[in-house]
């Protein structure tokens, strides 16, 4: 039996110090948003946030690192709540190695860990290695003292990192036996689909560089990437069936059952909606704590959408009035300790995830009604397919998201035609193109500018001063051209890299006038910076600085 059932927060913490013991320096998880990455929308792995220092391109603060890193996943949305398995959120926890120690440390290190430190028993655990790695093995075999029978050989697929050119290697995972109650047919084996055996660790040794044709050449600094789900790591120490019932985790989903008034396990069907609202929760309250706004492109959309299916499952577990608030103060409770940005942005989390779900709350009851006497029409009609038309008709007037119809329908066994749907949405973007030529009645082109109060005022204080203090009182975002909502939008917040224009109550800054130009500079809020690219005039003696956000976040 294992010696203790730690909670997730113990785990974590336990974790970073075991690798601080052995050198290594504790990172504060990085932001979900990459940083200078354009080729991830979100950060997914304990990996991404350092990729600059695995290639060389930045000098590590100091050659072993240990993180938890909060990561973001959503390949696999729509089987969310289906199964115990998925979810978008998760924890991973991580060794680093630049150039440092190799295969024989990152091997005796995992195993040190999780049968001395952790406590879970030896003879439960099975590690697996790349099947031409024989330095790997051999360690685990003459070192580790592992019997070579209970050591597995798998093929690239299972057991060789590499995505593309660039560094690679060969992986050594440890799984854990769970044992019979987990399951005993054929695929409850090592290396099988069944629930019995479940990874624990992954060493990827980074040894070698990928041309991207296949050639593979040794590399000079050879590194360590370890990454270990945390929820899974509980899963085995807690001794529960799935990562929805480890401690901080089921605390959440016990909190949705009761404002449902249900119990988990008692019917599939709610524990479905459970399951959704459970996880979706989790990844909205760390995207927003990370900045990151509900919107109708990029990661901003990601958040939209997991909003929405979690505020429309609890609608389906009968839940009344705004939840999701009243849920994300279970997670902020739960993860403070590992993430205090989650108590610094309380107030914006609460604030952002209550409005957004009145928001949609407005439109659904009667996109629902909509929708259901579209069903009974392709009924009556015996055809299974919604039209393109019909389905962007909900988008454009109701605010059905197209995934959402999808997700509807395909419980009740119909389909969506995506193509026409598409084509509808083109119609609709090149009506919009013309549209923004158009003038309100003042003569001006329609903006978010003509929402913003009017009663707020900037005093300016130019005069004799080249810096000044304010309070932030309106932002407006300036989205991207493709974008599927209006050029400019009022926003709560404005993360780094987004381009928007921040109001405030006086500043020095001189607004463009009479031909003069106007000022240029930086806003700043502690770490926080804005970079200004122009100063205008706004209607009511306002003055806006537009520009875009260089790090962190301004609300």
């Amino acid at each position: 039996m294992i010696a203790k059932k730690y909670g997730v927060n113990e785990l974590r913490k336990m974790y970073l110090e075991f690798f601080q013991s052995k050198g290594h320096l504790i990172m504060k998880s990085f932001s979900l948003v990459p940083h200078n990455d354009n080729s991830l929308l979100l950060i997914n792995s304990g990996m991404a946030p350092l990729k600059p220092y695995f290639t060389g391109q930045e000098i590590p603060p100091c050659r072993r690192v240990t993180t938890c890193q909060k990561c973001i996943r959503t390949g696999d949305i729509d089987n969310v709540g289906k199964t115990a398995r998925h979810g978008t959120f998760f924890e991973m926890l991580g060794n680093f190695s630049f150039g440092d120690y190799f295969k024989r440390e990152a091997i005796h290190w995992s195993w040190e860990f999780l049968t001395e430190v952790v406590g879970l028993e030896p003879d439960r655990l099975y590690p697996s290695v790349y099947e031409e790695d024989d330095e790997a093995f051999d360690i685990w075999r003459d070192e580790i003292g592992i019997a070579p029978e209970r050591i597995y050989r798998f093929g690239k697929a299972d057991n060789f990192w590499e995505h593309g050119s660039g560094p690679c290697g060969p992986c050594s995972e440890i799984y854990y036996d769970r044992g019979e109650a987990y399951g005993t047919g054929p695929e409850d084996v090592m290396g099988g689909e069944g629930d019995r055996f479940m990874e624990v660790w992954n060493n990827v040794f980074s040894q070698f560089n990928n041309d991207g044709h296949g050639h593979y050449t040794e590399l000079k600094q050879k590194n360590i990437d370890t990454g270990m789900g945390l929820e899974r790591l509980a899963v085995v120490v807690q001794d529960v069936e799935s990562i929805f019932e480890v401690d901080t985790i089921r605390a959440l989903l016990d909190e949705a059952a009761k404002l449902a008034s249900t119990r988990y396990h008692e019917d599939e069907k709610k524990d479905v909606s459970l399951r959704v609202i459970t996880d979706h929760v989790r990844s909205c309250t760390f995207m927003i704590s990370d900045g990151i706004m509900p919107s109708n492109e990029g990661r901003g959309y990601v958040l939209r959408r997991l909003l929405r299916r979690a505020a429309r499952h609890g609608r389906l577990l009968g839940i009344e009035g705004a939840f999701l608030g009243k849920l994300a103060e279970t997670v902020i409770a739960a993860s403070k300790d590992g993430y205090p940005e989650l108590e610094e942005k309380r107030e914006m989390i609460l604030k952002v995830l209550t409005e957004e779900e009145a928001k949609f709350n407005r439109t659904i009851d009667q996109g629902l009604s909509i929708l259901a006497e579209l069903e009974e029409t392709l009924s009556a009609e015996k055809k299974t397919e919604l039209s393109g038309e019909d389905a962007f008709k909900l988008y454009d007037t109701y605010g059905f998201p197209l995934d959402l119809t999808r997700e509807i329908l395909a419980e009740r066994g119909f389909t969506v035609d995506e193509a026409g749907f598409q084509k509808a949405m083109q119609v609709q973007r090149e009506t919009a193109r013309k549209a923004r030529k158009a003038t309100n009645y003042m003569g001006e082109a329609q903006t978010a500018y003509q929402q913003i109060d009017p009663t707020l005022t900037t005093e300016f204080t130019g005069y004799d001063k080249l810096t000044d203090e304010g309070k932030i009182t309106a932002m407006v975002r300036i989205l991207p051209e493709e974008s599927e909502e209006d050029a400019t939008a009022l926003t709560e917040a404005l993360a780094e890299g987004d381009e928007g224009t921040i109001v405030t109550d006086k500043t020095p800054f001189y607004a463009t006038m009479g031909g003069q130009q106007g000022d240029i500079g930086v806003i700043t809020a502690g770490d926080n910076r804005f970079e200004v690219r122009e100063t205008i005039h706004l209607k009511g003696g306002k003055v806006g600085h537009t520009g875009k956000v260089l790090s962190g976040m301004f609300r």
